[in-house]
């Protein structure tokens, strides 16, 4: 099952991360050294919600995001997934 919000597109993304050796400074070494960098992936924090809509009297199941949950709260229920094209 992919993992992508319903509501936003909000997808897995890939990044780096910094890898450094040695001991820093202030703890008695003589310094960080970046060695390399590593790649890694950022997730999207996804919830599997059911959601009422009022308007069509029943639960609607969804993968979304935590920011999309924000909106469906904010803008209501009907709205979002309407404009979402959702409904």
């Amino acid at each position: 099952m992919a993992r992508i919000c319903s509501i936003r597109g909000t997808r897995v993304r890939s990044g780096g991360r910094i890898h450094r050796s040695g001991l820093a400074k202030k703890k008695g070494g003589i310094g960080r050294h970046v060695t390399k960098v590593v790649k890694r992936t950022v997730s999207p924090n996804l919830q599997v919600k059911r959601i009422w809509v009022p308007e069509l009297d029943q639960y609607v199941r969804l993968k979304l995001s935590c920011r999309a949950l924000k909106t469906i709260n904010k803008n209501g229920a009907f709205v979002t997934l309407k404009k979402a094209g959702l409904l």
